[in-house]
């Protein structure tokens, strides 16, 4: 069993301390102190690309820049690092979509993934003309899929469907090898599609109790349609040294936060109609309204699982907190229950990515969970990591 690796690129801005974003945000209500340019997330993906990570995540939505524009610039600062570029179906026609990716991955092959987002936010949505209801999103986005998949086989493709309206599009070159879909989504509607259409399934930090539950629902789906997906899961992370270190970072980044900034970026999240969020804000539902949030171990869900990322941020609100023996020990967990993949990310995001890679990575390696571009050398000393693990 070895798992898969990617770290995620903070395009609205980046701080030592905790940046709101994501779902219910509005544009512009993101960034932080450290400007997110092209020399910054260079730095990020060339050090991802070091340790060995597969790929890096770029979001979408108004509060960040756009993701195949960066990945496109970031693609000439690295060698072999792909890109997890998310999009959203229905913004633009399925025969451009294909059309990107499959030039995307003629002058990088095999460096362009596709996280597909369906969108949570009806108001967001709005804001780039799109009018659909949640329900409906679903049901364009699985004819948008269909189109984006048999133009990928080379098909010439006319389809006249609920909301998908091609005739005779094609591709002049089809991308080799096909990029992979990753998908997300926690409803009803999210289910069918995922299994019908995706490579990997991802879902954000919940319990493992939680994400086996998702695994399964969704497994069960895709054997109905003759397919086996992959499964990852999106996460934060506070990897030190010792255990007492780690948390004593997360009660830092949680004790720059007062009652009116978390309320306020609660009231933006509750206008979301994503099932995940719900879920992520129920995660720190009670300490929110018994006023115990301020407690950093108070917000520990389960082992080294900690909530109060969500506070302030929509999307991924939970973070694996521990040594760094503690947070391979967690990743050796989820990967038993059937994740395949880690999407990680922490503040700021390129010094976490340092602790995580010189501390846990080395672990991971050592107890065979992780294999993927080990490191020519071993440097005399590693900065931040100690003896202790």
């Amino acid at each position: 069993m070895s798992v898969t690796l990617h770290w995620f690129l903070p395009t609205y801005g980046d701080s030592r301390f905790i940046v709101g974003g994501g779902h219910g945000t509005p544009a512009g209500g993101a960034g932080g102190d450290r400007e997110a340019s092209i020399d910054y997330l260079a730095s990020i993906v060339r050090a991802a690309e070091r340790f060995g990570f597969t790929g890096a995540l770029i979001p979408t939505g108004a509060w960040c820049e756009d993701a195949f524009i960066t990945a496109a610039l970031l693609a000439r600062e690295t060698t072999t690092l792909a890109f997890l570029v998310a999009f959203r179906p229905g913004l633009v026609s399925p025969t451009l979509s294909a059309q990107m990716a499959a030039t995307f991955a003629r002058h990088a092959p095999g460096r362009i993934l596709l996280n597909v987002v369906v969108g949570g936010e009806a108001h967001e949505q709005r804001a780039f003309g799109d009018h659909l209801d949640k329900d409906a999103r679903y049901r364009r986005c699985d004819e948008f899929l269909d189109v984006v998949r048999r133009l990928w086989a080379g098909e010439t493709v006319t389809h006249r469907g609920e909301f998908v309206d091609v005739e005779e599009a094609a591709l002049a070159l089809p991308p080799t090898p096909v990029p992979p879909l990753y998908f997300g989504g926690s409803s009803a509607a999210a289910g069918p599609v995922a299994a019908r259409h995706s490579d990997v399934y991802l879902t954000w930090g919940e319990p493992p109790a939680a994400v086996r539950e998702k695994i399964e629902w969704i497994r069960a789906l895709g054997e109905e349609h003759g397919r086996k997906l992959r499964f990852g899961i999106r996460l934060h992370t506070i990897s030190r040294d010792t255990s007492e270190e780690a948390w004593a970072q997360a009660d830092r980044l949680v004790s720059a936060l007062d009652q009116q900034t978390v309320t306020a970026a609660q009231a933006g999240l509750a206008r979301s109609q994503s099932e995940g969020q719900r879920r992520m804000l129920a995660l720190h539902q009670a300490n929110r309204v018994n006023g115990t949030w301020g407690d950093v171990r108070s917000l520990e869900i389960a082992p080294n699982l900690w909530a109060g990322v969500g506070l302030v941020r929509g999307g991924a609100g939970t973070a694996l907190v521990g040594s760094h023996t503690e947070v391979a020990d967690r990743i050796a967990e989820y990967a038993e229950i059937g994740i395949d993949e880690f999407i990680f990310s922490g503040y700021p995001h390129l010094e976490e990515l340092f602790w995580f890679g010189e501390g846990v990575v080395p672990i991971l390696r050592e107890r065979g969970l992780f294999g993927a571009g080990a490191q020519r050398d071993t440097p005399a000393s590693i900065p931040f990591v100690g003896a202790a693990r």
